[in-house]
Parts: C-alpha cells; structure tokens; sequence
C-alpha cells in the first residue's frame, strides 16, 4: 500500500489597496484583496471597505501575510470621530488591524514613497509621509505608537530604501543590473521609496 502525504496547508496573503490586481509578493496559494473601490477580480477574492473608517472584515490571526504597494501614504493620520468632540488616528488603527488579522508571526510587507523624495509630495492624495524611523511606532523595541493606542506588536525584519520596481516579490534577490541601479539611485539620492518587512510578534496571552 502506497501512503500519500496529505495536501499542505493552504497560505493565505491579503493585499491592501489592491485596486482590482492584488500582489502576493510571498506567492501564497490563496490571495485576497481589499480596496475602497476594487475593480473587476481576477481570481482573488477582493472585498469593499474604507480602511481609513472601517475595521479590516476578516477574522483574527487570519493571514500568513499582507502587503501595501503605494498605498499607506493615502491612509489619513487624524481624523475627528463621528460626534466631532475627540480626534481618532486612522494609520495607527489600520496598523493595529494589519497585527490583528495575521497569524503569529505573519509578515506585513510595505513598499511606500518615502521622505523626502519628491514621489512622497507630489500626488495630492498623499496625506501620510513615511520616513525611515516610522516603523519605530509599531516595531520593538521603542513601539512608540503605544501612546496613540497601537495595539499590536511587530519586529522589524527589513526595513531599507528601494527601486519600486524591484520590489514586487519579498524574498527575489537582485541581480547585478538591479544592485547597480539601486547603488547608483542610492548615490544620487532618488531612491523613492522605502520597504517594509514586519512579522507579527504575539506571545502567549496577549490579545489576540
């Protein structure tokens, strides 16, 4: 009798801001999306929400991945509530709810124009600068955005300038050409963006 391993796991990848073409940049066997107004799928599941105002709709510990491409620039970092009498901060939530929806030690994946490159300024829907020490706020060990009511954890496993381009899959080495344009950009100061790598700390007992 010939003994079959039984199939692997499905690996499920989430892409925000996906528009109606989500990325898996780690080439999980499931992908999905969410956007504020996706297009047409094309395979993936891609679901509706506002994420400046709304909760990510999936459950916790959910994902063994997600990625942002060009899009946390576009997530507002104040906003009045609903009653205007208080201010709520839409990135820290999101961030929060980027913690919630991965499994332990998931990865988040981010590539982002960046300070001060003039990608970062001139599109006038870009209303959040990132620059090279924000992940402080969601990373250990400073986890700064803990006064702003982050409720996640993250270690920051890359975090470094890059050609958009080359950046489309997590784990692709580059080659000769690529490191030379990326030394080359480097030294001329146009590296317009920046990358994002985090995993998903989340020890026993802690939420969720």
């Amino acid at each position: 009798m010939t003994l079959t391993s039984p199939d692997p796991a499905p690996t499920r990848h989430l892409d925000l801001g996906c528009g109606s073409q989500p990325r898996n940049p780690y080439g999980r066997t499931e992908l999905h999306g969410v956007d504020i107004a996706p297009g047409r799928p094309g395979g993936a599941e891609i679901r509706r929400c506002n994420l400046a105002l709304e909760p990510l709709p999936y459950p916790d510990n959910h994902f063994d991945s997600l990625s942002a491409f060009d899009f946390l620039e576009h997530v507002p970092r104040l906003l009045p509530t609903r009653d205007g009498a208080a201010t709520r901060f839409p990135f820290i939530e999101l961030m929060t709810e980027a913690w919630r929806v991965l499994r332990p030690n998931g990865l988040f994946y981010a590539v982002t124009p960046c300070y001060p490159s003039p990608e970062a300024f001139q599109d006038p829907t870009h209303i959040n600068i990132i620059t090279d020490r924000t992940h402080h706020y969601f990373a250990r060990p400073q986890m700064l955005g803990r006064m702003y009511g982050f409720g996640g954890c993250f270690d920051a496993l890359r975090v470094e300038r890059v050609v958009f381009g080359d950046a489309q899959i997590a784990a692709a080495g580059l080659t000769l050409h690529q490191r030379l344009r990326r030394l080359n950009y480097r030294r001329k100061g146009k590296l317009s963006h920046l990358c994002w790598e985090l995993r998903a700390i989340k020890a026993p007992g802690t939420p969720p």
